[in-house]
């Protein structure tokens, strides 16, 4: 009981220098990282999934009412993407599919292992930011979620890209630099429960570094870290690479509070600063075309019109969110810290409502979907008893559950910033408080207005 206390009071916040070990208190979650076995299965279980859902778009039939594949690809994958940021991290990452064709490519020896491009690493971001905004934008003014065919061409881009990059550089890095969703992912899992960090205490007095080195035939980290260098969850896989490899048991897995991290580091990382404009600007730009607007009447089926329109609806978006992000800057006064420089301030404020605005969105399709998933797994492979499990959410169920996340992450926000407020105790004046709470407030508003409240009625 004093344990179950102590965890609750870690996630809300109320003991935000705390953190449990769960490799401690759960020696089979260590087991399961480090012996690495049914984490390999769970990885080829997935890595045939994937196979499934790029071979059924290929050649599968192409009516959405009989190929599960879109379902399984924009509804449940993405789904369980956007709930295992909050919950552990970067962890999707450690079992994604893409880089499997890749890592499977450098077990036969066909790689260049070329030096890493110094573009890359300072480049990195950029690119993957535009390649997000390509994904976003195909998804949203194509008919790419109901074309099994374009889904499966859209997977293999991304693909491809993973794999040419293991094919010519060392270890995984498009994981590290040039994924997008990896950026995405790694933003939005600075506000998780979990951390896997290092005990640098054990770490002192290392010599050998084979947590990011590797040693005796098995490969150190593959996004050229080592548990030595995690510092936050922006670039660490959660793949347990290092556990294997450390002799002196450093690596620890923590329950920790989900907004620690947030004000802690203070929005002072350049991936943050672009990616939540973003993120939140096509969230409001999706949300505008698919229900508030409703842009696929407006334009009577024309492809040519919805991609103009969602391209403009995805550069006003940005440039709003940016917008306030720089008049948060303003409001709130300070901008620079003597101890780790510039930063953001409304960058981490906006990361909770990012984060349950992109799980809204893709929780709508998930739930929509859900009662015709096993008629089409029917229709599909002919399965006529699966034809009447059928059922029908009620159309109240999106509000309300848009409505309690989106609250949710909205007071999450305002939480952020008071502790923020309180770190900079004196500087931060009541005035600039409360101009700071009107911009978060405004774009809390945005969401609600945007959201598809309608569907109450």
């Amino acid at each position: 009981m004093d344990l179950l206390k102590r965890c609750i009071r870690i996630i809300f916040d109320r003991s935000p220098d705390d953190r449990v070990d769960l490799f401690a208190l759960f020696p089979t979650v260590k087991k399961f990282f480090r012996e690495r076995r049914l984490h390999a299965a769970l990885r080829t279980f997935g890595d045939i999934v994937f196979l499934f859902i790029i071979v059924s778009g290929l050649f599968g039939p192409q009516d959405p009412r009989r190929n599960c594949s879109l379902y399984l690809a924009w509804g449940c994958w993405w789904s369980m993407v956007v709930l295992s940021w909050f919950f552990l991290g970067r962890i999707w990452c450690g079992f994604c599919p893409f880089p499997g064709l890749g890592r499977m490519l450098k077990s036969l020896g066909l790689s260049l292992e070329l030096p890493l491009p110094e573009f890359i690493k300072n480049k990195g971001l950029a690119v993957s930011v535009v390649l997000l905004a390509l994904i976003i934008w195909l998804e949203e003014s194509t008919d790419m979620k109901e074309s099994p065919r374009e889904t499966a061409f859209l997977l293999l881009f991304i693909l491809s890209g993973a794999t040419i990059s293991s094919v010519l550089f060392p270890k995984q890095a498009w994981c590290r630099y040039l994924c997008p969703m990896g950026r995405m992912i790694g933003v939005a899992s600075t506000m998780a429960i979990t951390e896997f960090r290092p005990d640098h205490g054990k770490c002192k007095g290392c010599k050998t570094f084979a947590c990011r080195r590797g040693k005796e035939g098995v490969d150190g980290c593959p996004v050229y870290l080592g548990a030595f260098n995690v510092r936050n969850n922006l670039y660490c896989l959660v793949c347990g690479h290092c556990l294997k490899l450390c002799d002196r048991d450093s690596p620890v897995f923590n329950l920790r509070s989900p907004f620690v991290e947030l004000y802690t580091n203070k929005g002072r990382f350049a991936t943050c600063s672009f990616i939540i404009p973003f993120l939140v600007g096509s969230q409001l730009a999706r949300f505008i075309q698919e229900d508030f607007l409703k842009i696929n009447e407006i334009c009577n089926g024309i492809l040519s019109c919805r991609m103009a329109v969602f391209s403009v609806l995805l550069v006003v978006g940005f440039a709003y969110a940016f917008a306030m992000i720089r008049l948060g800057v303003k409001s709130f006064g300070i901008h620079e810290d003597e101890l780790f420089g510039r930063f953001s301030p409304l960058v981490p404020v906006l990361i909770p409502m990012a984060f349950v605005g992109e799980l809204i969105y893709r929780l709508n399709y998930l739930i929509s979907g859900a009662g015709e998933f096993l008629p089409t797994v029917g229709r599909q492979f002919g399965l006529q008893s699966l034809l009447s499990w059928t059922f029908e959410v009620p159309q109240w169920v999106y509000p309300w559950l848009d409505g309690v996340t989106m609250t949710t992450g909205g007071l999450a926000s305002l939480y952020v910033l008071r502790k923020m407020v309180k770190d900079f105790e004196g500087l931060v004046t009541p005035s600039r408080h409360l101009a700071t709470i009107a911009i978060v407030l405004t774009v809390f508003a945005s969401y609600i207005v945007v959201i598809p409240w309608y569907k109450i009625w």
